[in-house]
């Protein structure tokens, strides 16, 4: 099944995190979305000229939509990522999901079953114990900013659905988007101190926006060719990519709740699977 390629954006989301884990030591979030995105540009100008797809096209509303509000996303998140714990950051960024079917259900064709709905609900209850988030009373502006990084990344995946849906490559859909991201992130890290790049730190940076190239490109074919919401559910393997990458390079330890969160997600993203085959029609 097409949307299956999701778990593969989602380990390559998780290698791009523990890259940015890493860079986040040396470098400012602005740098590191702007050079992101600069790297993800460089991979799509060659990529795009190899395979001679035409830069025009008749949808460039839809790539300024997708573009600017997964960039907008992407600041929300690391800006979110500055004010609160990490773990409070990352849950209230997989609220995208769920947004993303409301929207399904607001703006699209989708019929938003009850049992679908439930498989989404049941990954992001698995999120929340996995990351065990807490807010504090000056903790509100950034559990609005994190919960609005969400909201937003809701609107970017819908329109990638669109795009799909009108037969829109994955190379041009993620060509715009890295070339947006890189005008608007150069704009935001003007702001910032600049700090020069290593040999270690250019390594860091070029695995930011390697594997984030490979994950857009993976996500955008899994959004095109799959079913949206099966697709939105597996994203919730990141989690559990993230969590053994924490072992591995942390020497992060999981306690038996934390197992049990990680079953749940496992469980949402099966249960979603099964139903969309169970019920054909609705595929989209």
């Amino acid at each position: 099944m097409q949307s299956l390629w999701m778990i593969v954006a989602s380990f390559f989301f998780a290698c791009m995190g523990v890259c940015v884990k890493l860079a986040a030591v040396r470098f400012s979030a602005a740098e590191v979305v702007f050079y992101r995105s600069l790297i993800n540009l460089l991979f799509m100008i060659p990529l795009v000229m190899v395979r001679r797809i035409p830069v025009r096209t008749p949808l460039w509303r839809l790539h300024v939509l997708r573009s600017g509000s997964g960039c907008m996303a992407l600041m929300l998140y690391f800006y979110a990522v500055s004010l609160l714990p990490l773990a409070t950051a990352v849950t209230l960024s997989y609220t995208s999901p769920l947004f993303l079917a409301i929207y399904l259900v607001l703006f699209g064709k989708a019929r938003l079953q009850m049992d679908m709905l439930c498989a989404l609900a049941l990954g992001f209850v698995g999120v929340t114990l996995l990351l065990r988030p807490t807010f504090a009373a000056d903790q509100l502006l950034g559990g609005v900013i994190g919960l609005a990084s969400g909201m937003v990344a809701g609107v970017a995946y819908l329109n990638v659905k669109e795009l799909g849906a009108r037969g829109e490559v994955e190379e041009r859909i993620v060509f715009y988007f890295a070339l947006v991201t890189t005008v608007i992130g150069a704009t935001w890290m003007l702001f910032f101190e600049f700090h020069p790049i290593d040999w270690a730190g250019g390594w860091l940076l070029l695995g930011v926006g390697a594997f984030g190239t490979a994950a857009q490109l993976v996500m955008t074919r899994a959004y095109k060719r799959g079913n949206t919401l099966v697709s939105a559910s597996l994203a919730y393997s990141t989690v559990i990519f993230a969590s053994l990458f924490g072992m591995l390079f942390w020497q992060e330890t999981l306690s038996a709740a934390a197992w049990s969160a990680i079953a749940l997600i496992v469980a949402s993203g099966v249960i979603s699977s099964w139903l969309s085959r169970a019920n054909p029609a609705d595929q989209d």
